[in-house]
């Protein structure tokens, strides 16, 4: 057996075996055998995920050698990208092709599949997530069958599979609808918490892409904003000097010795919280969408993240501000706010209404349980859902309550996968057996 642990080692697995395909039919062979020798088949990307989404109680398909762009149309900005591609790669092939994805998060570890599949999202009200640029999927099925699913094209599995928990099929490629490669103007500078959360509206419709960032303990925010120049415009980009410093010293060498000190010395959290808060420093500078989007995380964290409804958030970032305090275990690392459209993925987090994401984390190694448990309440009053990659405990019946089309989804799992297949443990939990 090969051990298998994500990135932040909140999941582990020991698969009875792990396929590496390089072909279709090779996903489609394992995913047979599997099936008729009566076992359970998962695939996986990078682990990125914190939940326990990707762990394979039998067999695993490991999709690192399923990788590339397959095809492109340029003129027409489709791209297919096969599932094992990370977002890191996908962007530099987009960028060669002088194309781009029309919104991203901050992080670029994930495989597309990976990504898609479980929800995953950038900011910016007028956007949706990463499944919205979805134009079609292939799927391996349960019985081997290979299927191509789009809005025009068997849509009910298309509505389901585009966020599909690898629930329904092995995703073996994804085409994407891209645009030309853009450039973004970025803005970072410290505000005023109160003011931020009482003008959200205001900035988040005012910008492409909005979000902000609290540190426990502190009155400031660290405020992001993110808007497309014009097509003839240059970009002025950080200086490589500044760039290391910036993003390689203090967000990731200074953050990790922060959780050092606080793992270590627990009472110097709150101080060095509030200290954090009133040292945040401004810049500015513009580059290509992704430079700007994708931010390098080399300290290990755990994050659960909730979306709740856009109109929900300044009570839930007022119970959260007056939460923290009361926990036993003090709180190291910063909330991060953001904003999407409304889509209709059955089980995308912004089905049917215009959402806040309001994520949630700790260093490696410090206390969370309380804290995503008392974060997990205040969200679930105002309806929230949690992010299919990230940590909750929500089961099928609580899920199903915050999810309309939760089950259409299960119908469509019926279909594609009466005897379930494509099952795990945590699958089991939020969808039920």
């Amino acid at each position: 057996m090969t051990a298998w642990t994500n990135w932040a080692g909140t999941a582990t697995a020991k698969p009875r075996r792990v396929h590496t395909p390089r072909s279709v039919a090779e996903i489609a062979r394992a995913v047979t055998d599997a099936a008729v020798e009566g076992r359970r088949i998962r695939a996986r990307g990078s682990g990125h995920s914190f939940s326990p989404i990707a762990v394979a109680d039998s067999d695993a398909i490991d999709l690192s050698q399923w990788t590339g762009v397959a095809s492109a149309d340029v003129d027409a900005g489709l791209v297919t990208v096969r599932a094992g591609t990370t977002l890191h790669t996908l962007n530099a092939e987009l960028d060669r092709l002088g194309l781009a994805m029309t919104n991203l998060g901050d992080i670029d570890a994930q495989t597309i599949a990976g990504a898609v599949s479980t929800g995953t999202h950038g900011t910016g009200a007028r956007f949706g997530g990463l499944a919205t640029q979805i134009a079609a999927l292939e799927l391996v099925l349960a019985d081997g069958t290979v299927v191509q699913c789009s809005a025009d094209r068997r849509p009910e599995l298309f509505a389901a599979a585009r966020v599909g928990l690898g629930a329904l099929g092995v995703i073996s490629t994804v085409t994407l609808r891209c645009e030309p490669a853009y450039l973004l103007a970025a803005e970072e500078r410290p505000e005023p918490l109160d003011q931020v959360v009482e003008r959200f509206d205001e900035y988040a419709d005012g910008n492409d892409h909005f979000e902000f960032y609290w540190l426990p303990y502190g009155r400031n925010a660290l405020v992001k904003r993110n808007n497309r120049l014009p097509a003839d415009s240059s970009p002025s980009p950080l200086s490589p000097v500044r760039r290391f410093v910036e993003y390689g010293l203090v967000e990731n060498v200074a953050l990790g010795a922060v959780g050092g000190i606080c793992r270590t010395v627990p009472r110097l959290t709150r101080p060095l919280g509030r200290l954090a808060s009133a040292v945040l420093s401004t810049r500015e500078y513009s580059d290509r969408s992704h430079r700007v989007f994708v931010t390098r995380r080399a300290v290990r964290f755990v994050e659960s993240e909730f979306a709740v409804p856009r109109a929900a958030l300044p009570e839930v970032f007022r119970e959260l501000r007056a939460l923290v305090p009361r926990l036993e275990s003090p709180v190291a690392f910063p909330v991060e706010v953001r904003v999407a459209a409304a889509d209709d993925i059955w089980l995308s987090t912004a089905y049917g209404r215009d959402s806040v994401y309001i994520a949630v984390h700790n260093f490696v190694g410090m206390p969370y349980r309380e804290y995503f448990a008392a974060f997990a309440s205040i969200a679930g009053a105002v309806g929230g859902r949690p992010h299919w990659g990230k940590m909750h405990d929500l089961d099928a019946a609580a899920l199903r309550e915050r999810y309309p089309r939760f089950d259409d989804f299960l119908r469509m799992r019926d279909q594609v996968d009466p005897n379930r297949v494509f099952g795990n443990p945590h699958l089991d939990h939020v969808l039920g057996e």
